[in-house]
């Protein structure tokens, strides 16, 4: 098979498997907003990536891939941290901010991802690339807003500095997860040892929470652990596999799949407002999505 065939086939299994990565983390948005109906942010977040890890520790164990000599082990301890520095900072505002303006500013990464790659990595970012990040964004405008910019700020403007801070420090993280994929190193122990850094941050702020872990109702148990599985561990994964073969600006495109999923089940469920505006953001991000892979 020629080398061509065989890129351009890695690249297509490459963005469906951050299609799939991307619908599984969108669910997480409605998930986070039903599972804060029963327990505070900060119990939330830490046992959501206790969870987590608990379980790829297990896991690495059962295939024997845990190793206390790993590589890359400054990038990983510092990805980790920001990762749970992000997600702390996402629960905390989204108590106040909808789920749907949420996704919003977390999607913004694919703005910050389009200027952070070309001046970290010197990426030529290619007319294709910018029409597509120009095209998506637009579409996270139309499909979050509704054109009605006043409902960004219904919720408390410093809960919405929190979350746009919080997809600033997502799109870096997406940019210097790029190297981890780019060597031989076990996927297993990458996020593995990943979650556990990730908990680090997120320790000190368990003797604030208010939350007693014996009252915490059926629903809140199933929020937790939906998240840790569903809306970490294996899109996680999934993203990672997808990420050896594309670009992260191609990558946080086409990860735009997620907000349409967020939107869709925000107002399924949450009963938040989907309009014709809303689907004609939909489509721009399908457009983008096609356009860029």
């Amino acid at each position: 098979m020629p080398f061509a065939t065989v890129l351009q086939d890695n690249k297509k299994k490459a963005v469906l498997l951050t299609i799939l990565a991307g619908f599984m983390w969108g669910t997480s948005f409605p998930a986070i907003k039903v599972g804060l109906k029963y327990i505070d942010p900060y119990s939330f977040v830490l046992l959501r990536f206790l969870f987590a890890a608990l379980i790829m520790l297990a896991i690495s164990l059962l295939r024997r891939e845990f190793n206390l000599k790993f590589e890359k082990k400054r990038l990983i301890f510092s990805l980790g941290i920001t990762n749970g520095v992000a997600y702390l900072m996402q629960y905390i505002g989204m108590v106040y901010v909808s789920a749907s303006a949420s996704s919003l500013f977390v999607n913004l990464s694919v703005v910050w991802v389009a200027i952070i790659t070309p001046l970290l990595f010197h990426e030529r970012l290619g007319w294709k690339k910018a029409l597509s990040v120009m095209i998506s964004f637009l579409g996270v405008i139309f499909i979050t807003t509704n054109l009605d910019f006043a409902s960004l700020t219904e919720g408390m403007i410093a809960a919405d500095l929190l979350v746009i801070v919080a997809g600033i420090m997502w799109a870096v993280w997406i940019v210097y997860n790029k190297p981890l994929v780019n060597d031989n190193s076990s996927m297993v122990q990458v996020v593995t040892w990943l979650l556990i850094f990730t908990v680090l941050p997120l320790l000190p702020i368990a003797p604030f929470s208010a939350t007693v872990l014996s009252s915490l109702p059926l629903e809140a148990w199933l929020a937790i652990l939906y998240t840790a599985i569903f809306c970490w561990i294996v899109p996680y994964y999934l993203w990672l596999k997808g990420l050896k073969h594309i670009s992260p600006v191609t990558s946080s495109v086409v990860l735009l799949t997620e907000i349409i999923v967020a939107v869709t089940i925000a107002t399924i469920v949450l009963g938040e407002v989907f309009t014709v505006i809303s689907g004609i953001g939909a489509f721009l991000i399908i457009i983008a999505i096609i356009f860029v892979s």
